[in-house]
């Protein structure tokens, strides 16, 4: 690809006030990569142009962007990088746009030392490549590379347990670990889980889907099948934890909101060598009976300042999911602070 031209200048007055307004014409040189990178419909340009405030018209490989200077130079970052994931074999879908837009932003109001958009922190599977589209999953990424515990904590949507099973996929593909085990309180059940029917994994199953759609998005269906079968891929409820050591495994807690005190010391003391353990959470939704404390709550407090202990606190601004569940949890928030 050709380096992003200015094309020209000009300048409107609006309210008497001068507003500085730029052109630049962007070519692309794979017309078939080009096509894909407009969207369907040209979707993924009409994304750009509402989150960004430009005008995006495409014709053949050029693309004419119009607006601030400042909106036009995230535009033209934001279609550059998408197109080199396009020519490195990778797709481009609507919430990788959102997430190019949003960490185009963030890098020009220097938040969390992010790198520029091409070097953003990635995960690799057979199946697909998942690239971090906030901020906060930048670091939340490098820190499962950089430590053995991490917990990520924040509200539904943010990716943190999305993110979490496609980084111990790829350890497991790559041969970095020998299992990879999922696990999650059955608070709804009481883990009596004895009183349920069929073997223990259709027990736990409707506890722990989540983790199953998350997984078979990462692998091949029948990779993730015979996993299951010979043990490298282990679904196990919290209860069913205790007096074990888990090396040379990745390892995930989710929901871990709804772990008591005594739950999570016993969990967090199962990381064995070579092993990573993440930690997932919404402080916000605790469904332990009798207002009892939750044992992420306390375990975040208390390993804080803790070395090779990584922390990643998720906000509203993280939601990657539908637009409208950020406003939901804007919403809430909002009604938890006194503001409804």
């Amino acid at each position: 690809m050709s380096d992003a031209s200015l094309a020209g200048r000009r300048t409107a007055a609006q309210g008497g006030a001068a507003a500085e307004q730029v052109e630049r014409v962007i070519d692309f040189d794979d017309n078939r990569l080009a096509s894909e990178l407009y969207g369907q419909y040209d979707q993924h340009l009409a994304l750009i142009e509402q989150r960004l405030g430009v005008q995006a018209s495409a014709r053949g490989n050029h693309v004419t962007v119009r607006g601030s200077a400042e909106a036009c130079t995230h535009a033209v970052e934001v279609l550059e990088s998408l197109y080199q994931r396009l020519k490195r074999g990778q797709d481009v879908t609507l919430g990788d746009v959102d997430g190019a837009v949003r960490v185009s932003t963030a890098v020009a109001e220097r938040q969390d030392n992010l790198p520029g958009l091409g070097a953003l922190a990635q995960v690799a599977t057979r199946k697909r490549t998942v690239t971090a589209r906030t901020p906060k999953q930048d670091l939340y990424l490098r820190e499962m590379n950089r430590c053995d515990l991490v917990f990520g904590t924040g509200p539904a949507g943010t990716g943190k347990t999305y993110l979490a099973v496609a980084y111990c996929a790829s350890l497991l593909e790559r041969g970095l670990v020998d299992r990879v085990i999922l696990s999650r309180p059955a608070v709804e059940a009481g883990e009596r889980l004895g009183f349920l029917p069929g073997d223990m994994r259709e027990k736990v199953d409707p506890y722990l889907r989540p983790l199953y759609d998350a997984l078979y998005d990462m692998m091949p269906p029948d990779r993730v099948e015979r996993g299951l079968v010979n043990g490298t891929i282990e679904i196990a409820p919290l209860a069913f934890m205790r007096g074990r050591t888990l090396s040379h495994a990745a390892v995930i807690l989710d929901e871990a909101q709804n772990c008591t005190s005594m739950q999570m010391k016993m969990f967090l003391t199962r990381l064995g060598e070579n092993s990573k353990m993440i930690v997932t959470g919404d402080p916000s939704q605790v469904d332990l009976p009798g207002g009892q404390r939750s044992g992420l709550d306390e375990a975040v407090a208390i390993l804080r300042e803790v070395d090779g202990i990584g922390q990643v606190r998720f906000g509203e601004a993280d939601v990657v999911r539908n637009e409208l569940v950020q406003r939901i949890v804007n919403a809430y928030e909002r009604a938890e602070g006194g503001g409804a």
